[in-house]
């Protein structure tokens, strides 16, 4: 096992992203390096008010300490008392055109030691897709391409990590999927380090060939303050499912990370309505009920 080929991995994969976002939008990302106290670090890489994108970032993180904390120890009591170190690289994307889905990827890695005890590691990651509205060759084309990422590994891995996405970026308190998904894993370790590596190593190669053209696809399509005021409701749902649901914002913020880095994620738009609907028959409502419904797009 080499972990030094897990971090250099990482760092490519950030500053290929960076560079063909920055194609796209025509401004730069805003690079700050960060330490953590306790041990380790990262790379944080934030666009705001660029052309395309509202807001935008690509982080990468390095961190290690004596103790998990307790996001990542409440569901797997056999990591309490291990040091740990963990890294990975995460991004999410809001840009301004509401016919442009927000997206989001991670890659990551955890080892947890023990002295006296087995080495504990896995990978663990995914992407998924959050249009605001649906546009069914978007949709097919993203579930696509996650599904190519994992074609090499294996038949089960596409209807597996798929299910598991749609579970796992769910409002319960709503009753409702975040978007349409895409694919998500966690825990994998089996059935070595080597095939779970390179299977990381697709999925984030892969996000730029899924996300892109729906990108570039949608970002001159004419919209006003009907479809930015819908954008910023739905925004709502995302702010809610990072700041109560994920396991992710939860282990940085509970290890110490930065929260600058960590909270990049929300949108800096965002409506909330006391029990809104959509009127019915209206593009806002096809979200609901064409899109927001856990279908199997390819």
């Amino acid at each position: 096992m080499n972990i030094t080929l897990v971090k250099e991995f990482l760092g490519v994969l950030q500053d290929q992203i960076i560079e063909r976002l920055e194609q796209v939008d025509g401004k730069c990302f805003q690079r700050e390096k960060w330490e953590r106290p306790e041990g380790g670090g990262g790379l944080s890489c934030v666009m705001e008010q660029g052309n395309v994108f509202e807001r935008a970032g690509v982080n990468y993180s390095h961190v290690f300490g004596l103790g998990l904390p307790a996001s990542a120890t409440v569901a797997r009591p056999e990591l309490t008392g291990r040091s740990f170190e963990a890294m990975g690289v995460s991004l999410v994307l809001h840009p301004y055109n509401p016919y442009v889905p927000t997206v989001h990827l991670n890659v990551r890695f955890l080892e947890a030691r023990k002295e006296g005890a087995e080495l504990i590691s896995w990978f663990g990651g995914g992407m998924d897709l959050t249009p605001y509205y649906g546009f069914e060759e978007d949709a097919k084309h993203f579930h696509q391409i996650c599904k190519n990422s994992l074609q090499s590994f294996g038949d089960s891995h596409h209807a597996h990590f798929k299910k598991w996405c749609d579970q796992y970026f769910y409002l319960k308190h709503r009753n409702e999927p975040r978007g349409i998904g895409g694919i998500f894993f966690d825990d994998l370790s089996q059935p070595d380090f080597d095939t779970c590596f390179n299977l990381t190593k697709s999925v984030g190669s892969h996000f730029l060939p899924a996300y892109v053209p729906i990108l570039e696809r949608r970002l001159n399509m004419p919209y006003g303050e009907h479809e930015r005021d819908f954008q910023a409701y739905r925004r709502g749902r995302y702010v809610e499912f990072n700041l109560v649901w994920d396991r992710g914002t939860l282990f940085g913020l509970q290890s110490g990370g930065r929260t600058e880095s960590i909270l990049m994620s929300l949108p800096p738009t965002v409506k909330w309505r006391y029990d809104w609907k959509p009127e019915p028959g209206s593009e806002e409502a096809k979200l609901y009920t064409n899109f927001l419904i856990g279908k199997d797009w390819v």
